[in-house]
């Protein structure tokens, strides 16, 4: 399959003291978003409900975290209209407040985010000072009280030849599509996996246009069976709760930090790459791991390479980083150079990794011309089976390389 082309960077032909010592800004795969957050408005619901209905508005739907679209690389958009008998006709007409006092834990509200404004369409939303087109992401997976009318639209959506793509990871989309992706499918997951309030265990309610949940002080509906809960009694007051108090005690979404890097040997002539034993014959990347609480970047850099493999670094520099929605990963892009002596690759402390092993440059710079792919993708026309593979564009691994081998540590640093 054909691999997209990688997003723009902000003001990629600025001239400025950066640019010039540090070359241009990296931009990686589902990054590059065209829309503006504008998360000061999303407690809004004057806005929330302008924005709803205006018809620039487009709603990209999600069912089981597979977004809807017409085939791998065109995403499909739907007007409000067509998802209004789901979500009714304004679940913005109340405030938060307003929403949190009438709170009922049995009745079922369709997961609804708001993403953003596309400041590139003139004739979107003009609210206060800012005007775009607005989105956002809607989750259809039938459950609960809306379980038959999600199928049901579901059933109409197929019966126009849509679908909903299936497989882990989308990486056929467009650019600016991939990004609008990426924020709708790690907010919808981030907020099926926080149903409950970790400190009492009661349900929890989405507000904030889906970027935040919060635990409400009482229900209208009996919570038999949760933790705390009075069984049989509604409305009900809650038991207390330490969220409730303080400032911004809420849940909000959590991003993961994760080291990948590019480790260049001492001499700056070799590159290390290792493998899963999952992985397809001859398929390689570079090493990569999470960052742990109270640990710097470079200092996981240096933990995660020693433990995978044995390897030892010095110098640790950042080059650019990925958001990765599968679920909620910052991948930190870095290139790091062994010390002297650091060299010896031994795989006995961490067994994440089948091999690992030192190519050289021109065995790298081959295999990104006509080895690269997804996994479980064929390679391109010229490779050669039992030569190098590695990560297609799309992924930060190849970004990392293609960084090494075109020359990020000569004397004049290219990122």
């Amino acid at each position: 399959m054909p691999q997209p082309t990688l997003p723009e960077p902000a003001f990629p032909n600025l001239d400025s003291m950066l640019s010039r010592k540090f070359g241009k800004e990296v931009a990686n795969y589902f990054s590059g978003s065209p829309l503006n957050r504008v998360s000061f408005l999303r407690a809004d619901h004057t806005f929330l409900s302008a924005a709803l209905k205006h018809p620039t508005t487009s709603f990209l739907l999600f069912t089981n975290l597979n977004p809807l679209a017409k085939d791998p690389s065109t995403l499909e958009y739907l007007p409000f209209a067509e998802i209004q008998h789901l979500i009714g006709d304004n679940p913005y007409s109340k405030t938060e407040e307003q929403l949190i006092s009438e709170y009922n834990s049995t009745t079922t509200i369709p997961q609804l985010l708001f993403l953003g404004l596309d400041e590139g369409n003139k004739h979107g939303l003009t609210y206060n000072i800012y005007t775009g087109a607005p989105y956002f992401a809607l989750d259809v997976t039938p459950k609960g009280t809306i379980a038959s009318q999600a199928e049901s639209l579901i059933r109409n959506l197929e019966l126009r030849g849509l679908k909903f793509l299936e497989g882990r990871i989308q990486a056929a989309l467009p650019a600016q599509d991939a990004a609008i992706y990426a924020q709708g499918r790690a907010l919808l997951d981030w907020n099926a996996r926080n149903p409950f309030c970790a400190q009492c265990g009661q349900p929890t309610l989405s507000i904030n246009g889906g970027t935040k949940r919060t635990c409400p002080p009482k229900d209208m509906a009996s919570l038999s069976g949760t933790i705390g809960g009075n069984v049989g009694v509604a409305p009900t007051e809650r038991p207390d709760c330490a969220t409730r108090k303080g400032i911004s005690n809420l849940c909000f979404p959590r991003t993961d930090p994760t080291i990948i890097v590019a480790v260049v040997s001492s001499d700056a002539k070799r590159v290390l790459i290792g493998r899963q034993k999952r992985w397809p014959p001859y398929w390689y990347s570079t090493l990569a791991g999470f960052v742990e609480p109270a640990e710097s970047v470079e200092e996981a850099v240096r933990r995660e390479v020693w433990e995978e493999s044995g390897v030892k670094l010095g110098r640790v520099v950042i080059h650019s980083t990925q958001p990765w929605p599968y679920p909620a990963n910052l991948m930190i892009g870095a290139i790091a150079q062994c010390i002297p002596g650091g060299e010896e690759i031994i795989l006995k402390h961490d067994p994440e990794l089948e091999n690992a092993r030192w190519a050289e440059l021109d065995e790298v710079r081959e295999a990104l011309r006509v080895g690269t792919s997804a996994l479980g993708e064929p390679a391109q026309e010229g490779y050669k089976e039992g030569n190098l593979r590695l990560p297609a564009g799309t992924a930060i691994a190849n970004q990392l390389l293609a960084a090494v081998v075109g020359g990020f540590l000569g004397e004049t640093p290219k990122i």
